[in-house]
């Protein structure tokens, strides 16, 4: 449904989903050649692909397919440490922004590795300043910072050139997670928003968000093909030696999972069916929606969008009588609009925190434009929604019957005991 924009959550595109139901009527698992080679040559030539997409100038650049941005983070911190070990250089330190996604964080405790430094984001940005001061003040062990190009709050895109440049300068590794931004590698137009991601030694990006997919589709880009060495495994009933020197290609090093569907088939049929073009097209209409739709809500009388540029496809505003009220009550009236319409099956809307002009947190609205056919009137017709909910919300017909909704101690027990 148009209205249903809250999350990253992508309606998938039919052509995806036929693929997705072959792939599960076959159930091949990609672990081992004789039970997908049909796959696995598919999966060989996708995953080159979608690597060139990233890294266009490197010959040996390769991807894997993942179940998500979360797994992708976990195996580009995975290798980074057993790099680090390999060269004797201890455990890496990971630099990593205060708005980054929690997978990250949490990557590095499984790993067993140090307590990520948070570096600020002024603006929701990560700041080259602030990171090149948490570097100098590291020293010279081994680093992986880790850039953010599409937040999930607000589909802000780290300063990649800047970053890439701090980086190298003190000798740390640079992984960017470009789960929501990647496609946008897809158009030549809006590609250049992620100019510096080529100087990242591996990328995150997802195709279950701004690429249609049914979950899961996600990938993890690297410079070379050299750096997955470290998943290499053998188990012999899967990738016995004789049969790699025989020419069966092993597919136990093409993930940490061993039993995997073959996701890559509804990417293939994706990108066969539409090509970069079509996929761009895609991509460009919603991020141009993600701008109509701010335009609009600037000119509502109602209400106001979270100054700046909307992040990618993503606009957070909120109602103007929220800010007419005293403390902390105009989050409150805000997170009511959002529940409210959520109950009433009205809109699904999504929340978040962020700066606004003054320097303060506050609540916002947030609306993640994903729909390939979502249309200036779907969104004038969610916009007049919200301002209604906002106004009935602020009034006092409203507060009068939230206390009516909560029972008195004396009838509770009554209720209890009858």
């Amino acid at each position: 449904h148009p209205h249903c924009v809250a999350h990253l959550h992508c309606p998938p595109l039919a052509v995806a989903v036929a693929a997705d139901l072959v792939a599960s009527a076959l159930n091949p698992s990609m672990d081992s050649w004789d039970q997908a080679p049909a796959a696995a040559v598919i999966e060989e030539e996708v995953t080159a692909a979608l690597a060139r997409l990233v890294y266009a100038d490197r010959p040996a650049a390769d991807a894997v397919v993942t179940s998500g941005g979360t797994e992708s983070n976990l195996v580009a911190l995975l290798l980074a440490r057993e790099r680090a070990r390999a060269a004797g250089a201890g455990e890496p330190r990971v630099f990593v922004g205060a708005n980054a996604h929690h997978s990250v964080r949490r990557a590095a405790w499984m790993l067993g590795l140090p307590t990520p430094v948070t570096i600020d984001c002024p603006g929701g940005r990560m700041s080259p300043a602030a990171l090149d001061r948490a570097l100098v003040e590291h020293g010279r062990g081994p680093a992986l910072v880790v850039a953010t190009a599409g937040t999930t709050d607000a589909g802000a895109i780290d300063p990649l050139p800047e970053l890439a440049d701090v980086a190298r300068t003190h000798g740390a590794e640079l992984h960017i997670d470009a789960a929501y931004g990647g496609p946008l590698l897809f158009s030549d137009r809006l590609a250049p928003r992620l100019a510096g991601i080529e100087h990242a030694v591996s990328v995150t990006y997802d195709l279950h968000k701004l690429g249609w997919q049914p979950a899961a589709a996600g990938v993890l880009a690297v410079a070379d093909t050299a750096l997955l060495e470290p998943l290499s495994l053998t188990a012999d009933y899967l990738n016995a030696d004789d049969d790699t020197e025989a020419g069966l290609p092993d597919l136990l090093g093409r993930s940490i999972r061993t039993t995997r569907r073959p996701d890559v088939l509804k990417i293939a049929a994706t990108l066969r069916a539409l090509g970069r073009r079509g996929m761009a097209d895609v991509v460009e209409h919603c991020v141009d929606t993600a701008e109509e739709f701010a335009r609009a809500v600037d000119a509502h009388p109602a209400l106001r969008g979270r100054p700046g540029a909307p992040g990618i496809s993503t606009v957070l505003f909120r109602p103007v009588a929220a800010d007419a009220l005293p403390g902390e009550a105009g989050d409150e009236l805000v997170a009511a609009v959002r529940r409210d319409l959520l109950a009433e099956g009205h809109a699904v809307l999504g929340r978040a925190l962020a700066e606004d002009a003054d320097g303060r947190e506050r609540l916002w609205l947030k609306v993640t434009l994903l729909h390939p056919r979502t249309t200036a009137a779907d969104l004038g017709h969610l916009l007049k929604l919200v301002a209604a909910q906002a106004e009935y919300a602020a009034s006092a017909e409203y507060a009068a019957s939230a206390e009516c909704a909560v029972p008195a101690e004396s009838s509770a027990a009554d209720g209890a005991g009858s």
